[in-house]
């Protein structure tokens, strides 16, 4: 991601950011908005239904790269276990859910990588531990910029229910307003 200062961007992801209706009747008389107050709260609503689906987009990638960053750290636990290895030992590995079988590991300059897309390397134990100590370093980075777009995406769409708010409220006076002079 672009640049390390969190606080200096707004969103990495490119979050529109919702703009807060400080005057309800300038923002009401703005051309974009003579179709009525309905139509403005359709687009309100809009934009805040597309504010939780960006939310939603972003607790997955958050869930994902919180699950990732624990694997990376036990593949570089086992990189630098086997690194000071000199004979065999037993362990036992996980198989699937619940199960673990015995195995007996060998003193070993190499080991393989699973990389995603079924796609498998062999690595030497120093490239191995190269590459994912830069993979650790980089999901740590995306999961920060995760973090700080959820953030600033929980105040945008804040600021959208308060407007939406606002609107019918100013709708609902307005409203009453007239209905006091007739």
């Amino acid at each position: 991601m672009e640049g390390d200062g969190a606080e200096n961007t707004k969103s990495f992801s490119g979050i529109p950011e919702a703009v807060f209706v400080d005057n309800v009747d300038e923002f009401m008389n703005l051309p974009e908005n003579s179709g009525g107050v309905d139509k403005v709260l359709r687009q309100l609503d809009e934009q805040h239904g597309k504010y939780k689906f960006m939310e939603y987009t972003l607790n997955t990638k958050r869930r994902r790269l919180r699950q990732q960053i624990p694997d990376l750290a036990r593949s570089l636990d086992v990189i630098e276990k086997l690194k000071t290895q000199k004979e065999e030992m037993e362990t036992q590995f996980l198989l699937s859910d619940q199960v673990f079988l015995k195995a007996n590991v060998m003193p070993t300059n190499t080991v393989y990588l699973w990389l995603g897309a079924n796609v498998m390397l062999e690595y030497s134990l120093e490239d191995a531990e190269k590459l994912l100590t830069t993979n650790m370093a980089t999901a740590k980075k995306n999961l920060a910029c995760v973090e700080h777009d959820l953030d600033f995406l929980r105040d945008q769409w804040t600021t959208t229910e308060v407007n939406m708010a606002r609107v019918y409220n100013w709708d609902v006076k307005k409203r009453q307003a007239a209905k006091a002079s007739s």
